[in-house]
């Protein structure tokens, strides 16, 4: 018993660890994608996990990630935005700027 449970254990960090590097791997993605958008520079290509914590909704449990990020709007400076993965789909993305009007 006590070694079904160490396996179940090791099992459980694998699929942990592998999930994690996914949603890092495909929220990099998104956040240079809309670096990319609001045509500002992401410094370091890097962002960091703040938070992390269970999501109940309608489709069921999944784990929710906070990660945050530095840009820079001019090559100088720093910013902070974050980002909120919902188990493998974006839920917030926030550069904390002012919305931009295009001209028509």
């Amino acid at each position: 018993m006590d070694n079904l449970l160490a396996i179940l254990l090791v099992v459980l960090i694998g699929w942990f660890w592998l999930d994690s590097l996914r949603a890092r791997e495909i929220a990099v993605g998104i956040c240079q994608a809309a670096c990319r958008r609001q045509e500002v520079q992401l410094l370091d290509q890097a962002i960091a996990l703040r938070r992390l914590g269970l999501s109940w909704r309608a489709e069921g449990l999944k784990l929710r990630r906070v990660y945050r990020f530095d840009f820079s709007e001019e090559g100088t400076g720093r910013r902070s935005g974050y980002l909120v993965m919902r188990g493998m789909a974006l839920e917030d993305l926030s550069f904390g700027l002012p919305t931009r009007i295009e001209d028509a």
